[in-house]
């Protein structure tokens, strides 16, 4: 299940804006958190409290799950430009320097996400419940590899004799 949130009008350019945005991008939630958290780039402010905002749409919606337990990253997270607020500075012998006061629009969205069955993370869940087994099975393939590497520097030294 996802949620969303969106941030308008922030009065950042776009392109100051996107290099956090690709800096979280893909990642999970507990980590962009932490990533923003110590980010010293503006933007990383309103980007963490747009990310918060998104968690509690996301716990609005799945008031019986944890978010812990939810497995939870950041699915799309997009800049758009915002409007421009077009000034002028004054400029020797008469003239006026244009000045584009650039704002931005941020998109959110989280999501869960749910591994297959045949993912390397999901063999790693199975591999924790039965610990037994596992070693079990790892002890027998290095005994094989043992002995087929002595069989081959004995053929090796019969070949040179």
């Amino acid at each position: 299940m996802e949620a969303t949130a969106k941030l308008r009008n922030v009065p950042t350019s776009p392109r100051k804006m996107r290099m956090v945005a690709n800096l979280v991008r893909g990642q999970k939630v507990t980590r962009a958190l932490g990533l923003l958290k110590f980010e010293a780039n503006s933007g990383a402010e309103r980007i963490e409290k747009l990310l918060l905002s998104a968690l509690a749409n996301w716990q609005q919606k799945n008031e019986d799950e944890r978010i812990e337990d939810a497995n939870l990253y950041i699915k799309e997270i997009f800049v758009d430009e915002g409007r421009q607020l077009k000034r002028l500075r004054p400029a020797p012998q008469g003239r006026g320097h244009r000045i584009r006061k650039r704002s931005n629009h941020v998109t959110l969205i989280i999501d869960t996400k749910v591994e297959p069955l045949g993912s390397k993370a999901a063999a790693e869940k199975a591999a924790e419940k039965k610990p037994a087994t596992a070693t079990a099975t790892e002890g027998k393939s290095k005994t094989t590899r043992r002995s087929s590497s002595k069989k081959t520097t004995e053929t090796k030294a019969e070949a040179t004799a």
